[in-house]
């Protein structure tokens, strides 16, 4: 199961969550794997920084952290922590549309979940891949 929350009130609350939830779920079996309970955490940069402070020791703003809650490859479960203010400078400083942003933003929790990473420049190759190729499959 696919779970939104929203920890800062914003125009968020008007997304198809059902149509969300389909995608990311096809994004998941088409990677041969299981939904499990997959929670998306919006919230604001504050927030976030605090979480990458306490959890990860990193004092940097950031879109996205990631949390597995599964010890099961098979089975795709966590916690996606998204900020809205990152997400809202990001989409400028790309020339592309909030909506798409936070589209790329999320379709990538779910890819971290699965297992692609983001730390070296053929890792970095391979997740901007797959997040064009599932957001295709969103329009």
């Amino acid at each position: 199961m696919i779970n939104f929350t929203y920890l800062l009130s914003n125009d968020l609350d008007s997304l198809n969550k059902p149509r969300y939830s389909n995608w990311l779920k096809l994004v998941i079996v088409s990677e041969g794997r299981k939904t499990g309970d997959i929670q998306y955490i919006f919230c604001d940069d504050k927030h976030l920084l605090e979480i990458n402070k306490t959890y990860l020791n990193h004092d940097t703003f950031t879109d996205i952290i990631t949390f597995s809650t599964t010890d099961n490859d098979e089975v795709i479960s966590g916690e996606i922590y998204i900020s809205i203010d990152r997400v809202n400078e990001n989409y400028k400083a790309h020339s592309t549309s909030v909506i798409e942003e936070l589209n790329r933003v999320m379709v990538h929790g779910i890819l971290h979940l699965i297992g692609y990473g983001d730390h070296t420049d053929t890792d970095i190759k391979l997740m901007r891949s797959k997040e064009d190729y599932y957001l295709h499959l969103l329009r």
